[in-house]
Order: C-alpha cells, then structure tokens, then sequence
C-alpha cells in the first residue's frame, strides 16, 4: 500500500521489509519485563540515560518496586534509590503520579487492559513527565497496545534511508500500516531498531557491515 505521504520515489524498502531485515541480523530481541508496573517505572528511569543504568537500579530496587511499597517511600528515599539515572526529583515525581494513576484502577493490568488503545494512551499523556515515547513503551509493553514506538534512532535510521517524513504521526503510520497489527511485533521492531542504532546508526554512523548498506543514503 502506497502511503499517500511518500511518492513512488520514495518508498525504497518497506516497514516490513526493514522489520525482516533486522531480525535476520539480530535475532528475535528481547522484551521488558511481565510486570506492568516495573515496565512503568523503567520507562520513566530511561529517559535520558542508557539501559544499563536502569537495569542496575531495578536490580537493586526490585524489593520495593511494588505500587504501595513504593507510595510508602518519602521523596528523598525514592530519589536516592534512582539518583544514578540522572533528574531524581523529577523522575521520583513523575514515577509517584504514574503510581497513583495506576492506583485508580488496582494496579490491575487487566482492568487497564480493557481500556480502548486512544483513551489509555490520553490518560498517560496527562500524567506530569510522561510523553509520547513513554506513553507508546507502557502501552506496547505493559498493556499490550499496538502503538508504534518512535525514538531518535527510529527518526534517524529512516532520514538516512531517504525516507522525508513531516512528523512522527507519518512514521506511526509507516509503520502501523506496513507490519502486522500486532503489539509484539511492534515491540519488537522498536528493539531492533534501537539494537541497530546502537551497533551501527549513531550520530556517528558505522557503515562497515551494516545491513543496510546498499540501501541506506547515508552509507551510499
């Protein structure tokens, strides 16, 4: 299906075709954790800062990373737990509103589940701190949404394969049209292509070997 904000000129490879290539060189990626509420809390954690951190402040935290376990901490508690992930305060804040959010409903994913996908993501992106790439990570990983998620290696990657989009509503649509509709297909290609971010397109670009060599206007 041609997309109507892409000339035939401009469609060189495909949603699906990029989705194919990468898990051919990656493999099947990972996935974040089957505790909704952790996937909630790590998505705010990694806001600008790498993965790494955020794993190593789970891992030491993970006792407390119950919904009222962690109301019970004070400010300055939470924050000194997650100060390795940079913007403590503001990341302790946005974390405890997240936390009542979810006390509206239990902190029952399944209850939350029932939600429609546009209602859920307008909820979350009410809450203080939570923008549209968190939002879409909570949707795909904790609820089980299909809602694509875009990030700067996504923007990236596609303005080096020529792709000339206006705005991340097109991208969303790239994507959500070309690949099944399917929240783990979407959640694994938004791994994929940050795992080729990471190894080959960074701001820096590492052409050698990349999958995507003959196609990328960049490496060409």
């Amino acid at each position: 299906m041609l997309l109507p904000f892409l000339s035939k000129e401009k469609v060189m490879i495909t949603a699906n075709e990029i989705y194919e290539k990468l898990e051919i060189v990656y493999g099947k990626p990972r996935w974040w954790s089957d505790d909704p509420y952790i996937v909630m809390v790590q998505s705010i954690l990694v806001q600008n800062t790498v993965w790494s951190s955020v794993e190593k402040v789970t891992d030491t935290i993970l006792s407390e990373l119950k919904p009222e376990r962690l109301l019970r901490l004070d400010d300055e508690k939470l924050q000194e737990m997650i100060r390795s992930c940079g913007f403590c305060k503001g990341k302790s804040a946005t974390i405890r509103r997240i936390t009542q959010w979810y006390g509206k409903y239990s902190y029952n994913a399944n209850t939350v589940r029932k939600l429609g996908k546009d209602q859920l993501r307008k909820e979350l992106l009410s809450i203080k701190g939570i923008g549209a790439e968190t939002a879409d990570v909570i949707l795909v990983y904790a609820f089980h949404k299909p809602s694509f998620v875009i990030d700067t290696y996504t923007r990236r990657f596609l303005e080096r394969m020529g792709f000339q989009f206006d705005s991340d509503d097109e991208i969303r649509t790239f994507f959500e049209i070309g690949v099944d509709e399917d929240f783990q297909i979407y959640g694994w290609l938004h791994w994929l292509l940050l795992e080729h971010g990471i190894e080959h397109c960074k701001k820096v670009p590492v052409c050698d070997k990349c999958a995507f060599e003959k196609d990328c206007k960049n490496c060409g």
